[in-house]
């Protein structure tokens, strides 16, 4: 009966079905199928071309897109599990998730985990699995947990849906056939149980640190072309020196607070409201630097850096 719908739908636009018609209805279908609430469909998908930085996670990706989409004809070599990101907050973890899938050309679904938690015993870990297996049919697909810390951890004390949760979601993990590449993202790694980041669960663990000057020069660039300005008219090396310690979201929130800034006074958006901007910014890395001084001195070691 969908697949019905879906057909009229589509000849209903221009009396046809046709190649263009494609887009349309393979996301109706996503739609369709995850219509409960827990698996989510992302529309817009980020292209490596608008993020800055992330040069190994770039070249990590583009050489293993072969064996994902399976074009690489090796018999004997597995298709790529997934990765976890770990990092600051605001350097552009989210967005990396969805370039994950734009570079692969996949769908990207992203997996919410509150929705999965059911006051009814057993229903949370059959959620999960629903999900699960819908990712299956969906494949080949990039599924993005986000945040998982906050959904596989919900306490110390907690011996009941959480650990049953992380149980279905390892055996998932270890047993999975289907093209569903996983995209993990944390804030805080140590909240996360040792089972799942052993090596062998995701292919790589890498850290999303705070951006370095040429990518601060590439940020400032993205985001005053996005709001129609030109670069040239603009001091990169004051922008970049000034804005040292700043995330990539601290970054483009306050290139939108200096365009409302130059709206309210009736003036042209300049270099000098855009510096204004930064200096009364206080960024994360100085707000809860021992914190953030803490995650970058755990992942030194341990992780692969982005860039």
């Amino acid at each position: 009966m969908d697949a019905r719908r879906l057909a009229r739908n589509a000849i209903y636009d221009d009396g046809a079905i046709t190649h263009s018609d494609i887009p349309s209805v393979t996301q109706a279908k996503y739609e369709l199928l995850s219509d409960d609430g827990n698996l989510n469909f992302e529309y817009d998908t980020a292209k490596f071309s608008d993020i800055a930085g992330f040069a190994r996670l770039k070249t990590w990706l583009s050489e293993r897109k072969a064996f994902f989409t399976g074009d690489a004809q090796v018999a004997h070599m597995p298709a790529p599990k997934g990765v976890l990101l770990l990092g600051v907050q605001g350097c552009g973890k989210s967005l990396a998730a969805k370039a994950v899938a734009g570079a692969w050309q996949a769908p990207l679904l992203r997996l919410d985990f509150g929705s999965l938690y059911n006051k009814y015993y057993g229903e949370t870990e059959k959620n999960l699995r629903d999900v699960l297996k819908t990712a299956e049919v969906m494949s080949p697909c990039v599924l993005w947990l986000d945040e998982i810390e906050k959904g596989i951890v919900s306490g110390g004390d907690d011996s009941g849906p959480a650990k049953r949760v992380l149980a279905t979601l390892l055996t998932w993990m270890a047993e999975k056939k289907a093209p569903v590449f996983l995209v993990a993202t944390a804030n805080d790694i140590t909240a996360l149980p040792p089972e799942l980041v052993r090596k062998g669960r995701f292919d790589e663990i890498f850290f999303v640190d705070l951006p370095t000057e040429e990518v601060r020069f590439a940020i400032f660039d993205i985001h005053l072309k996005r709001q129609k300005q030109s670069p040239e008219l603009f001091d990169f090396a004051r922008l970049v020196d000034i804005s040292e310690g700043f995330s990539g979201a601290e970054i483009e929130q306050s290139v939108i607070s200096a365009y409302y800034s130059a709206h309210a006074q009736g003036v042209s958006f300049s270099q000098e409201l855009l510096m204004n901007e930064l200096r009364k910014t206080r960024p994360l890395s100085i707000v809860m630097s021992e914190q953030i001084a803490s995650l970058r001195h755990w992942a030194q070691d341990r992780t692969v850096p982005c860039d």
